[in-house]
């Protein structure tokens, strides 16, 4: 065991909520630390991210001194000892430490503790078994500082007992690499994923969603999903092929372009060929509406990029509006292979800077002021007039617009008597 007042002194431990929530729980006998990724993070000079800590006191104990001290309590999970503090308007998770009992999955019998070794035990990779007290003092009973240290993402204990406990930890296992691990992912890890892909058909759709948005953007993402890739891993959770070089290309895309790293931008590029694909990925994921039909778009027809002018290209995006433009634009840079760098893939990308959209200017009123009659025809028209209108490069002349008009008119009053 490893206990370093390696954290004395950090900001996030002597000051605000968190010192708040250690000296309310660290006192009559109760003891509480911060524990896991806030841990991990600081060990790698990273932001400290969400702020969990464990503690001897009992749930019920957490709450009466919560309410006692004026902190609003919310009881978000009170059955497995965990509530939440808000302080100044951000969540404190509070945890009260436990041991399995008996072990099977995601449903297995928790009783609480006050054994820091078999809390820390209980997680899932060594990096995230840490802990630190009020006076920055780092408590490591199974090797995570040095892991952290080498930036190497290790099961607690053994693999294969780990993953059967919750077969999610398969995904997390490369999610986490992605985010914090150097190289080639731990090796018995890797293979005890192997071994136990088949638990992943249990999982729900919608925890698999929420590790694969999160690794889609680590920093090592690209890495991290090859490796899966070519342990068969991948293909299983998204029920189809896996693209690694067109997901690669996307990563390098987005950093040349100086883009946030978007989740749905990159699952396209890993998952999506063409729009079945899109339908498949989310059915599988049961993604949001908005990430459907952002995937759905991405994948119709991109590989009519680039376009033959620049003309084309506004008018792709009046038709689709700037984001979903943008989006499907890079989606076919990436499939194409071509370089990152491209100036003509970047030209096409940055259109939406330089340019936007007018609005349709004809109306109804100036179809009806023509003499035709509301109805079926009148939609027709307005329709056959926005084509043109694209097709002339958005005039907004009134000649040009009432050549249009009337060009749109005598073609419907024509069809009309054929």
């Amino acid at each position: 065991m490893s206990t370093e007042p390696i954290l004395a002194g950090a900001p996030w431990l002597i000051a605000g909520g968190t010192a708040r929530v250690l000296q309310l729980l660290n006192a009559d006998g109760e003891e509480a630390r911060v524990v896991g990724g806030t841990v991990r993070n600081a060990l790698l000079d990273l932001p400290p991210g969400d702020m969990d800590i464990a503690t001897t006191a009992l749930p019920e104990e957490v709450v009466r001194r919560a309410k006692a001290a004026g902190i609003k309590c919310v009881p978000t999970g009170i059955d497995h000892g965990t509530v939440t503090l808000v302080i100044d308007g951000a969540p404190y998770e509070v945890t009260t430490l436990r041991e399995d009992t008996e072990t099977f999955g995601r449903k297995a019998k928790v009783a609480f503790g006050r054994d820091w070794v078999k809390d820390a035990e209980r997680r899932d990779f060594t990096m995230n078994g840490l802990s630190v007290d009020a006076s920055g003092v780092v408590y490591d009973y199974v090797g995570g500082i040095a892991d952290a240290k080498a930036r190497r993402v290790r099961f607690i204990g053994a693999p294969d007992q780990r993953i059967a406990e919750d077969y999610l930890r398969i995904l997390r296992f490369f999610r986490i690499h992605a985010a914090f691990g150097v190289g080639a992912p731990d090796r018995d890890g890797t293979l005890a994923c192997i071994r136990g892909r088949e638990g992943l058909a249990t999982l729900s759709a919608e925890r698999v969603r929420m590790e694969m948005l999160k690794l889609l953007v680590a920093q090592g993402a690209s890495a991290a999903a090859l490796a899966m890739i070519e342990a068969g891993l991948l293909q299983a959770m998204i029920g189809g092929v896996a693209y690694a070089g067109p997901f690669e290309a996307m990563i390098a895309i987005e950093r040349t372009l100086g883009l946030t790293a978007s989740p749905t931008r990159r699952l396209a590029a890993l998952t999506v060929a063409v729009t079945e694909d899109a339908k498949r990925v989310a059915t599988r994921l049961r993604l949001s509406n908005a990430e459907t039909k952002a995937l759905d778009s991405m994948g119709h027809r991109w590989w009519r990029f680039p376009t033959r002018d620049e003309a084309s290209a506004r008018r792709l995006v009046y038709r689709l509006g700037p984001e979903r433009y943008h989006d499907r634009v890079l989606l076919a840079w990436a499939r194409r292979g071509d370089d990152a760098h491209s100036s003509r893939w970047r030209e096409l990308a940055e259109l939406p800077q330089r340019w936007t959209a007018p609005k349709f200017p004809l109306k109804a009123a100036d179809f009806i002021a023509r003499g035709l009659s509301e109805g079926p025809a009148l939609g027709h028209v307005l329709t056959l007039a926005e084509d043109a209108w694209l097709a002339a490069d958005f005039p907004l002349e009134q000649a040009a617009l009432a050549a249009i008009a009337d060009q749109a008119l005598a073609r419907v009053s024509r069809d009309g008597k054929n």
